[in-house]
């Protein structure tokens, strides 16, 4: 069966300020249970934009063999449809645990949070929370009481029709909510 891949190539922030601690939180549908999904902080430490990134960052290169930021990789779905929600968060701590993040989201939605696993999507150093489905319109919620600066989200939603038969990775780019853009891939691994 055909995998996916799910890759951040490059981020662009729209404002003034050129000093930046960036992450990612990820919330995607789950592999195997159609009723839950998985969210995570991507990477493990915020990384680092200054002023001679000019608010523009690309984890991709032109080189040969450079690859975007790893987000993960599953067997395509039964139905050729993944959801994938992209959060872009700053913080102005020194040191960021992102761990606690995915500690306050499963706190904050209780009964509807069943614990954290890793090597779920391909990354085995990456920790998912796997939560249920429906507790997913929580999860805005809880992210603005978090005091770190929120970008807003974009949906990676993606159904991979016939334009993948004739290519193996679309690149796209999309807004965020807010102040920001997004360029990730999807790739298709037979």
């Amino acid at each position: 069966m055909s995998r996916i891949r799910l890759e951040i190539d490059g981020i662009r922030i729209y404002r003034p300020k050129k000093n930046w601690k960036l992450y990612f939180i990820i919330v995607a549908d789950h592999p195997t249970e159609q009723d839950k999904m998985m969210v995570s902080t991507i990477p493990q430490e915020p990384f680092k934009l200054s002023k001679r990134h000019e608010n523009e960052y690309f984890f991709d290169t032109q080189d040969l063999g450079s690859e975007g930021l790893f987000i993960l990789s599953r067997e395509m779905p039964a139905d050729r449809e993944l959801n994938v929600h992209i959060y872009l968060r700053h913080t102005r701590k020194s040191q960021r645990d992102l761990g606690a993040i995915l500690k306050e989201i499963e706190s904050g939605i209780a009964g509807d949070a069943f614990g954290i696993v890793t090597d779920i999507v391909g990354a085995a150093t990456v920790p998912w929370l796997i939560i249920s489905k429906k507790s997913v319109s929580m999860i805005g919620k809880i992210l603005n009481d978090i005091p770190d600066r929120d970008f807003g989200f974009v949906s990676a939603f993606e159904r991979f029709g016939d334009e993948f038969e004739s290519q193996t990775e679309i690149d796209r780019e999309k807004d965020f909510t807010g102040d920001a853009s997004l360029i990730y891939s999807w790739s298709l691994d037979e």
